[in-house]
C-alpha cells in the first residue's frame, strides 16, 4: 500500500482449491505435479485458478523488481471455496470490508476466445441449483402385481423433466425471462465479430448436435442467456440385469445459470411455484435448495474496461472483444460488497480441459496473462 492515498486501490481476487481429479486413470501425469509438455503446464488448477493467480503476483513482483515500487495499492485475496460456491465468502467480505477498500477488483477466473483472439468478459452467470426427492409411495412395488395402477416416481420426475422446456428450448418457469438484462450495443458488436467453428465446437464438447433456446446463438446460449439443465436423475433399479419393479422415490438435480438482472430468489419462488404445478396430486416432494449466486455484470463502457482494454491490446497487439461467461462465482458479492467495478483479466483458453483430466495452462497465454497484469496496474495507476 506504498502507492500513496491518492493512488488507486486494487484487489485481486483468485481462488486456490480445485475440482476432484476423478477419473485419476485418465490422467496422464499425476494431477498434483506439474509437468511440462508442448508448451503447456499440465496439472490440476493449472489453469483453476492457480495458474491465473501466479501471473497476477508474478506481475507485482516484477514491477517491484524493475521499478521499486507499485503504480497501485494492491491487495490480494485468494479463497479455497469458491469450487463449492464460496459459501462463506460473501460474510467474509462484510466482515472485513473496510480492509479490502478498494477502487477496483481484478479477477483472472475467466478465458479468452483463442489465442489470437483476445477478448475481455464483463459478466459472470449466476447459479441456483436445487436437489429434489420425489416420493410416490412408502415402497418398491411388483411391476406384474401392481404395475399400471400405483404411480411410478421415476415416470413423474421425466415427467418434470420434460416440462421444464417448451418446444423452442425456452425455461418454462414462470416469469423466468422477465428480468433479462438485453445486451448493449457495442456487447451485439463483439458477439457478431466472435469467430465461431460449430463443427470445432461439437468436437470438442464431443457430441453429435446441439440443442437449446431456439433463435439463440451457441455463443448466446452460453454466456447471455439464462439457462436450466438437469444434473442429475436417478430412480428404482440401476443395477445389472433388470429388476421388475415401480419405483417408489425418484431424485432430480436441476442447476441454473442466471444472467443479470435475474435474482436467485425470484428463480427460487419460481421453481417451487413450477413443482407444484407439474407435480401430480398425492406425490411427496421435499426441495433442498444447493447454493445461490447472483449474476454479475461490468459496463463495457465503464472506465476501467478501458484500461482493462488497453491493457490486453498492448500486449496481444489487437483490441480485444466484449465476452459473458457462463460460469459463476463469487464476483457479484465482491463488486457489490466493495463497490467497485469487476475486472475480469483471464486467459484461459476453450480447449484447457478445465475441471477435467490432464487440465492445462498454455505458457504462451501464462506470459501474456503477466505482462497484460502488469500492464493493467500501469493503466489504472495512470488514471
Amino acid at each position: 500500500l506504498h502507492a500513496g492515498a491518492d493512488a488507486p486501490t486494487v484487489v485481486v481476487y483468485g481462488h486456490y482449491d480445485v475440482q476432484p481429479v476423478d477419473p485419476l486413470p485418465a490422467w496422464r501425469s499425476p494431477p498434483f505435479e506439474p509437468v511440462m509438455v508442448d508448451g503447456e503446464c499440465r496439472a490440476r488448477g493449472a489453469i483453476d485458478d492457480k495458474g491465473q493467480t501466479l501471473y497476477q503476483i508474478e506481475a507485482a513482483r516484477g514491477l517491484l523488481q524493475s521499478d521499486g515500487r507499485l503504480p497501485v495499492n494492491l491487495k490480494f485475496l485468494i479463497e479455497g471455496e469458491e469450487e463449492v460456491g464460496s459459501p462463506n465468502f460473501e460474510a467474509l467480505l462484510v466482515e472485513r470490508s473496510a480492509q479490502l477498500a478498494c477502487d477496483v477488483v481484478v479477477v483472472s477466473d475467466t478465458g479468452m476466445i483463442a489465442p489470437d483472439v483476445p477478448s475481455i468478459c464483463v459478466g459472470m452467470r449466476g447459479l441456483v441449483a436445487f436437489d429434489v426427492v420425489l416420493r410416490t409411495g412408502v415402497i418398491d412395488l411388483h411391476s406384474g402385481s401392481w404395475g399400471g395402477t400405483v404411480p411410478n416416481a421415476a415416470v413423474v420426475a421425466a415427467g418434470i423433466v420434460t416440462a421444464l422446456h417448451d418446444a423452442d428450448g425456452r425455461v418454462t418457469l414462470p416469469g423466468f425471462y422477465d428480468a433479462v438484462r438485453p445486451l448493449n450495443p457495442a456487447e451485439e458488436r463483439s458477439l457478431a465479430a466472435q469467430p465461431f467453428d460449430e463443427e470445432l465446437f461439437k468436437t470438442q464438447a464431443g457430441v453429435r448436435y446441439l440443442t437449446g433456446e431456439a433463435g439463440r446463438s451457441p455463443l448466446e446460449r452460453t454466456g447471455t442467456r439464462p439457462t436450466a439443465e438437469v444434473v442429475g436423475l436417478t430412480s428404482g433399479y440401476g443395477g445389472a440385469g433388470i429388476k421388475t419393479i415401480v419405483p417408489a422415490v425418484a431424485n432430480l438435480k436441476v442447476a441454473f445459470r442466471l444472467v443479470a438482472d435475474q435474482q436467485p430468489a425470484d428463480v427460487t419462488t419460481a421453481f417451487e411455484q413450477f413443482l407444484r404445478e407439474v407435480v401430480p396430486p398425492g406425490v411427496e416432494v421435499t426441495v433442498h435448495r444447493e447454493g445461490a449466486v447472483a449474476p454479475a455484470l461490468t459496463p463495457v463502457d465503464h472506465p476501467a474496461v478501458g484500461a482493462l482494454s488497453r491493457a490486453i491490446e498492448a500486449v496481444w497487439g489487437t483490441v480485444p472483444l466484449f465476452t459473458r461467461e457462463g460460469g459463476s462465482g463469487p464476483e457479484e458479492a465482491l463488486g457489490r460488497v466493495l463497490q467497485s467495478p469487476v475486472l475480469f483479466l483471464g486467459v484461459g483458453l476453450p480447449d484447457d480441459r478445465i475441471h477435467a483430466p490432464n487440465e492445462r495452462m498454455v505458457m504462451a497465454q501464462f506470459w501474456k496473462g503477466l505482462l497484460a497484469a502488469g500492464e493493467l496496474l500501469i493503466e489504472l495507476g495512470a488514471r
